[in-house]
C-alpha cells in the first residue's frame, strides 16, 4: 500500500478512500494489524494508504501530506499499547522499540491513539476518525493507567474519535464500509457489532431487540469508589467471555459510551480470509538500509494457526481482545502459508513458530456448543479443565507432521508457550489422553530448538490461584515427563520457565520460597519479569483496588517501588552481587528454611562467610 503522495500517484489514484495512521513501522505481514486492516479495505475495492509512525512534533506535514480521505481516517497505536511499548515495569523509559527500523526509540508518542486522533480532529474536524488496535480496544471503558497512576475515561471521550472498533477488526470494518458506501453517516452507525460509540447520556440507546443490556457504574463514581470500578470489571470480563455477550454502556460526564456486543467466534472460512490476502510479508521498501525491524525478524518465518485463548490468565489481555473461543484456520490455509514462507528468497529452512496466543489450542472447542453458549467462565482450564472441552491434540500433531513434509522445510519449531495443564489432565477421556502423549512426544523430539518455553509463573499456590494458573506441582510433573522423553530419545534439552514477581497476592516470602524451589530443581532463572499492570486485566484491577472483583475480598498488593525491586531480586539469588544482600534479608526475616536451600554455607549461628573460613584455614596452615 502507498505511504507517500508519490506512491499514491503511482497507483493511478487521485483520491483516497481511507488513510491509516499507525504507531508501528509498516510491515505488510498478517501479524501486523495495520497491514491486515489495510489489505481488507483494499480487498473491498477501497483506495487505501498508510502513514506509519507520523511525526507529531514538527509542522504535522505527515498528517497533511495525503490530503483528506473520502470515507475516514483510521488510527492505531500499533501492535502494542504505546505505554507498554515505551516503559518498563519500573516505569523507566525503554531504549529501544521492536516495531521501528533499527530498534530505535522515540518514533511514536505516549498514548499514540489519542495523540494522532487529536491532531487529525484539529486539522480536519469534519472527517470521521475511527480508532482500533490493542491500545484502543483495551481502553474502551474506564480503565486504570499504571503510568499515570490514575483511572482514565474511555478512549473515545479522551481522544475525540468518532467510533471505536475493538478486538480483531476485519469483520466489523466490512459492515461499517458497506454502510458508509450506501451513504449512511458515521454518527448513525450505532448498532454495528464489536464497535463503540458516544452519545448524549440522556438519549435512548440505539434499538436492537436481540441484545441484553448492562449499565456499568459511571466513570465519575468509579473515581470516588474503587469497589464500583471493581464491580464494573467483573461485568466487562464476563461479557468478554460469553459467546453471545450483552451490550455494555457507561456514563462519562455528559456522554455515554455504548459498547456493542462482539461478533460470534469466526468460522474457519472467515479466519482463512484474513490470511489469504496478498501480503508481501516484507517491510515497506522505504525502510531499505534503515536497519532491521526486530519484531518483523522475530515473526517473519512464523505462521499463526488460530486466534483466541481460553486460558483466562488474570494478567493477560488476549481474551479481552481476541476472545476466549478459539477460531482456527483450515489445514489447507496453514500449509499454503508455510509453503509461501518456504519459497521466499531469504528463507533458511526453519519455521520459527507454528503457534498462536497459546501453542496448543488449535481446533479446540466445546463438545456440546449449546453449553458453551450459556457459559461465562473466564477460563476453560482453570481451576480445572472443563469436561465439555475437547482437548484432542491430534489435529495439531497432524499439522506439525504435514508441515515437515513441505518442500524446502528442514525444521519446524514451536516458539509459542505450551499449556501443559491440558496435557496432564488425568480426567480427560482415554482417547484424548492418547493424543496428549502423542503430541508431547512429537513436540519434544522434533519441534524444540533445544529449549522449550513454558510458563508456570510462580511456585506459590496462593499466588497461582490469583493468576488463574495451575499448581506448581503440575509443572514438576511436566518436568518429569519432559526429562523422561528426552532420555528415551537421547536428547539433552532444557525447559525455560517464565516467572512473574510482584503479582497481586505475592509477598516477599513467596518470592524467597520461589527462589528455593527453583534452585532445588536446578533452574537459574532467565525469563522473568516484574508484574506490569495493563488496561483491562483482572490482575490490574486487583493492583489498583486491592480487591478481587469476584469475591470483593482484599488481596495483598506490592505497589512500593522498593518492595517490587526487593521481590524481583530473588530471581537472581545465584548472582554474586546479590548473595550478601539476600542472605541478610532472609536471615533478618527468620526464613532459615529458605537460607538452608539457597545458601547452605550460611546456617543459623554461623556468621562467617566462605572468605572468612578460607582465611582462617590459611592461618592454621601457616602455623603448622
Amino acid at each position: 500500500m502507498p505511504t507517500t503522495a508519490k506512491e499514491v500517484k503511482e497507483h493511478g489514484w487521485d483520491e483516497l478512500d481511507v488513510i491509516l495512521f499507525s504507531g508501528d513501522a509498516y510491515v505488510d505481514h498478517p501479524s501486523f494489524g495495520a497491514a491486515v486492516i489495510g489489505r481488507v479495505l483494499y480487498d473491498l475495492g477501497l483506495r487505501v494508504a498508510i502513514v506509519p509512525q507520523p511525526n507529531w512534533r514538527d509542522d504535522l506535514r505527515d498528517f497533511k501530506k495525503l490530503g483528506i480521505p473520502r470515507l475516514f481516517f483510521g488510527v492505531t497505536a500499533g501492535n502494542m499499547d504505546s505505554m507498554v511499548n515505551h516503559y518498563t515495569a519500573g516505569k523507566r523509559l525503554r531504549s529501544n522499540d521492536a516495531y521501528t527500523p533499527g530498534g530505535k526509540s522515540g518514533f511514536r508518542p505516549d498514548y499514540a491513539t489519542v495523540v494522532y486522533t487529536r491532531i487529525l480532529k484539529e486539522l480536519f474536524p469534519d472527517v470521521p476518525v475511527i480508532v482500533g488496535g490493542i491500545e484502543a480496544s483495551l481502553r474502551r471503558f474506564t480503565h486504570y493507567d499504571y503510568w499515570k497512576n490514575e483511572l482514565k475515561p474511555n478512549i473515545l471521550s479522551w481522544s475525540g474519535a468518532d467510533l471505536l472498533v475493538y478486538g480483531m477488526g476485519e469483520h466489523p470494518l466490512k459492515e461499517l464500509v458497506r454502510l458508509l458506501r450506501k451513504g449512511v453517516p458515521v454518527e448513525s452507525l450505532n448498532t454495528i457489532p464489536q464497535t463503540a460509540i458516544l452519545q448524549d447520556k440522556e438519549a435512548p440507546l440505539p434499538k436492537n431487540k436481540n441484545w441484553e443490556e448492562i449499565e456499568l457504574f459511571p466513570h465519575e463514581e468509579c473515581l470516588e469508589d474503587q469497589t464500583k470500578f471493581a464491580q464494573n470489571f467483573r461485568h466487562i470480563e464476563e461479557e468478554s467471555n460469553r459467546m453471545h455477550p450483552a451490550r455494555l454502556h457507561q456514563i462519562c460526564g455528559d456522554q455515554r459510551i455504548v459498547v456493542n456486543p462482539a461478533l460470534p467466534p469466526l468460522k474457519e472460512k472467515e479466519v482463512d480470509y484474513s490470511f489469504s490476502l496478498p501480503y508481501t510479508r516484507l517491510p515497506h521498501p522505504r525502510y531499505h538500509n534503515k536497519g532491521a525491524i526486530p519484531a518483523f525478524d522475530m515473526i517473519k518465518d512464523s505462521v499463526n494457526l488460530h486466534r483466541g485463548c481460553f486460558g483466562g490468565c488474570s494478567f493477560c489481555t488476549i481474551s479481552a481482545h481476541q476472545g476466549k473461543f478459539i477460531s482456527s484456520r483450515s489445514e489447507e490455509s496453514i500449509l499454503r502459508e508455510i509453503q509461501q514462507v518456504a519459497d521466499s528468497e531469504d528463507f533458511k529452512g526453519s519455521i520459527s513458530d507454528l503457534g498462536g496466543p497459546s501453542a496448543n489450542m488449535y481446533k479446540m472447542q466445546g463438545k456440546d456448543l449449546s453449553l458453551c453458549e450459556k457459559c461465562k467462565r473466564p477460563s476453560c482450564i482453570f481451576p480445572s479443565v472443563c469436561k465439555n472441552l475437547n482437548t484432542s491434540h491430534q489435529p495439531l500433531t497432524e499439522i506439525y507432521r504435514k508441515a515437515d513434509q513441505i518442500s524446502g522445510i528442514r525444521k519446524t519449531f514451536i516458539g509459542s508457550g505450551v499449556r501443559y495443564d491440558m496435557l496432564l489432565n488425568e480426567n480427560a477421556p482415554e482417547e484424548e489422553r492418547k493424543t496428549h502423549q502423542e503430541y508431547l512426544k512429537e513436540l519434544l523430539t522434533k519441534h524444540v530448538s533445544g529449549r522449550l518455553k513454558v510458563a508456570p509463573e510462580h511456585t506459590s499456590d496462593k499466588v497461582l490461584k490469583t493468576m488463574r494458573k495451575p499448581s506448581f506441582g503440575l509443572f514438576k510433573r511436566f518436568t518429569h515427563k519432559f526429562q523422561k522423553i528426552n532420555e528415551e530419545a537421547g536428547l539433552n534439552q532444557q525447559i525455560i520457565p517464565y516467572f512473574i514477581s510482584s503479582h497481586p497476592a505475592c509477598e516477599e516470602r513467596d518470592m524467597a520460597l520461589l527462589a528455593a524451589e527453583t534452585k532445588s530443581l536446578n533452574f537459574n532463572l532467565e525469563q522473568v519479569q516484574d508484574f506490569t499492570p495493563t488496561p483491562m486485566t483482572l490482575a490490574t484491577v486487583m493492583y489498583y483496588t486491592g480487591l478481587d472483583p469476584y469475591t470483593m475480598k482484599k488481596v495483598y498488593v506490592a505497589r512500593d517501588k522498593e518492595e517490587k525491586t526487593g521481590q524481583r531480586q530473588y530471581f537472581f539469588w545465584y548472582k554474586p552481587q546479590m548473595r550478601q544482600q539476600l542472605e541478610r534479608k532472609i536471615r533478618n526475616s527468620g526464613w532459615f528454611d529458605v537460607l538452608k536451600v539457597l545458601f547452605p554455607d550460611k546456617q543459623p549461628g554461623n556468621t562467617t562467610t566462605r572468605k572468612q573460613n578460607y582465611s582462617k584455614k590459611k592461618r592454621i596452615s601457616r602455623k603448622r
